[in-house]
């Protein structure tokens, strides 16, 4: 497969543009009532020109709210939903088109993904929608009836493409760079060309999606930027009027904003859209997305916006499908609950800080409309994903994606952050869109008790708070007493090592500590949460970044790690160790774990050195963000009253440039 002749290529790339075309529909020339003329032009809206009353939610108003902000949707998954059953309403719970819903409260985008191919050799579609560029058209045609434009976001591969995969469509991946630039000049042209002809109004255009440092199987800033600059060509050609967007997401890793806009900006890319993805649980703060989007727009005269957010209304499941965030979620911030007043104050939030920005144009919702295809089981609903791609993917992805979709296909993972309950009824989230130019002054009432979290060592008090915050409808915390189940604490006490949970009552709200009992850990400051100097670092090149970092959405235990960065190749090389004194005789077990990305050729281990030498190792592995490798080294004698050191090495060339990383949770426990 890796060694194709060319013309093998051109000839699958020709069956694979015929099998998408056949799996798709064909769409005819002027196949909607929109004449061809409107494309790129004016559309008749029938979004509300004045408040919307009667929700029941409180809501601040946005101040210097620009007219023409966009509020866009992603609707990517919406036909496939459809074709299994889904059936979308109104507020009264009658059927209703969605793209008309949308339209009524306040939506002006609808936001649709395209791949080049997303089905295999027998037709079969991977899922996530089978959004090719027929399902692009259809929901452009859909869209405009409501004067709704399209925000057109090409993958350029056949499946999923984020930070951590941009693969190249099965026909072009053998292609070199001029090939690949070729391809998709043509295949952004004649997509776009489609959706005029179906009748859709484009408004934006991404040429990429989470772009950070590879698109298309390309993972240098030339390759990105080529490609880029033919996919813009193809939109300035085919509808000049509609605005030219790059996209990146992870707006928390310090200088990766400022650094992409200007890999691009040397290498001239036109466009006129900074996007980012910000999702409040995973990305930093709002203000921290204000000020890098600011910087990009104040240097390099862009828009900026958001072109992906969303936000949990309920913890639960609805589609037997596990979920991206939940109660069971570790290692996000969770600054909302997950309510739907919750989920419009994270929405209003978004939108407040995209409109703060410096030439910020707006704010789309990630797949607000994924919601369960309503099967009793899922087996049932299985069925469904399969057949008609609604789920996040399909098992004939396997074709394409084999590691990761191809294992671990299945429903919706974001149905608990649409914008419309299990059964198509909108939220009063939606109207949001809205309501963020008026306020809505509704009585402002508790929400929610913040549930704590607790570690411990074995054997070691539960100091649990007499105290928790409650957060009101209006965003506000204020403090509530909170009265602990006693049988829980009991239960916890007895229990040994293990995670628990303690439940509790501030009023009439129900509150949780999730409790981790850990064995004794003979390493002080395991996971950098505390002030001892303990850990000594050894700086073995240039390494610009070595220090303790408070952070928690890059922790993997409380809010602070090590953290290590250098924007030079070859410049990261360094330990970090502590030496264990006086302890007691037995054997014990090591580990440690890190993440990090752009590490080029690397070399990375945990190691344990014993009279100041290294008599053990494992090696670790640096992927990408969020992607935490743990190193283990068992059975490490030690004589009574003996000491031992571990620590971890790291050397990385750096893949274009520096590299990065966290280290965090160290542990040195007795063996069983």
């Amino acid at each position: 497969m890796k060694n194709r002749l060319i013309l093998f290529t051109i000839l699958a790339l020709s069956a694979s543009i015929l099998l998408c075309s056949c799996s798709g529909g064909e769409i005819a020339e002027g196949g909607s009532d929109i004449e061809r003329s409107a494309f790129c032009g004016e559309l008749e809206s029938i979004a509300p020109t004045s408040k919307i009353e009667g929700n029941t939610l409180y809501l601040e108003k946005v101040e210097n709210l620009p007219e023409d902000f966009i509020m866009g949707v992603d609707l990517s998954s919406v036909i496939a939903e459809e074709e299994s059953g889904v059936v979308f309403r109104d507020y009264s719970g009658e059927e209703q088109d969605i793209f008309k819903t949308l339209a009524e409260n306040g939506v002006t985008h609808i936001r649709v993904r395209v791949w080049v191919c997303p089905y295999d050799e027998n037709g079969n579609g991977y899922g996530g929608g089978n959004n090719d560029a027929e399902k692009a058209a259809e929901i452009g045609s859909r869209a405009a009836k409501y004067g709704l434009r399209l925000i057109v976001d090409f993958h350029y591969s056949d499946f999923w493409a984020d930070p951590a995969k941009q693969m190249a469509p099965k026909g072009w991946k053998d292609l070199d760079l001029d090939g690949k630039a070729d391809e998709v000049y043509k295949f952004t042209k004649e997509t776009l060309e489609k959706i005029e002809a179906a009748g859709g109004v484009v408004g934006m255009v991404q040429v990429g999606n989470e772009t950070n440092g590879a698109l298309c199987g390309e993972t240098s800033w030339d390759g990105v930027c080529r490609l880029m600059s033919s996919g813009s060509r193809a939109v300035r050609e085919v509808c000049p009027e509609a605005l030219v967007a790059v996209h990146f997401a992870n707006p928390e890793r310090s200088g990766a904003y400022a650094d992409y806009a200007r890999q691009l900006s040397e290498r001239e890319v036109d466009y006129d859209v900074f996007g980012s993805s910000y999702y409040p649980f995973w990305h930093g703060t709002l203000e921290n997305l204000t000020s890098v989007l600011s910087n990009v727009a104040t240097t390099y005269g862009k828009k900026v916006m958001v072109l992906e957010t969303s936000y949990a209304y309920t913890p639960d499941d609805t589609d037997f499908n596990g979920n991206t965030i939940s109660d069971a979620t570790s290692g996000i911030t969770k600054n909302y609950p997950y309510t739907v007043q919750g989920q419009a104050n994270a929405l209003r939030d978004v939108i407040e800080a995209a409109a703060k920005a410096t030439g910020g144009i707006g704010v789309c919702y990630w797949e607000g409309a994924w919601i369960t295809v309503g099967g009793a089981s899922r087996e049932e609903n299985k069925e469904k994903w399969e057949k008609f791609g609604s789920g996040w993917a399909s098992s004939y992805s396997a074709a394409y994606d084999p590691d990761d979709a191809g294992k671990y296909y299945g429903g919706s993972a974001v149905d608990n952050q649409a914008l419309f309950d299990s059964n198509g009824v909108p939220l009063q989230s939606l109207q949001v869109f809205n309501l963020v130019r008026y306020g809505n002054d509704a009585e402002v009432k508790p929400e929610s008790a913040e549930d704590i979290s607790l570690i411990i060592e074995d054997g070691g008090e539960i100091a649990l708070p007499e105290t928790v915050d409650v957060l009101m409808t209006n965003g506000k915390k204020q403090p509530a007493e909170v009265v602990w189940s006693e049988e829980d604490i009991e239960k916890a006490s007895s229990g040994g090592a293990g995670n628990y949970v303690i439940g509790g009552k501030a009023g009439e709200l129900e509150v949780k500590c999730r409790l981790t009992v850990l064995e004794k850990n003979y390493l002080l400051n395991y996971s950098f949460e505390g002030d001892e100097q303990v850990w000594v670092s050894e700086n073995l090149s240039k390494t610009e970044q070595l220090y303790v970092e408070d952070k928690k959405d890059d922790s993997l235990t409380g809010t602070k790690h090590f953290h290590f960065w250098s924007a030079a190749k070859d410049s990261v090389e360094f330990t970090l160790e502590q030496t264990a004194e006086n302890l007691p005789e037995g054997k014990y077990n090591y580990s440690i774990s890190i993440m990090g990305g752009d590490a080029g050729e690397y070399e990375c281990y945990a190691y344990v050195k014993q009279d100041g030498e290294i008599v053990s190792k494992a090696p670790m592995e640096i992927t990408v963000y969020g992607s935490w490798d743990k190193g283990t080294i068992e059975g490490i004698t030690v004589p009574e009253g003996g000491s031992v050191t571990v620590g971890v090495y790291v050397k990385c060339s750096g893949s274009g440039g520096g590299a990065w990383g966290k280290i965090d949770d160290a542990y040195l426990n007795k063996a069983e």
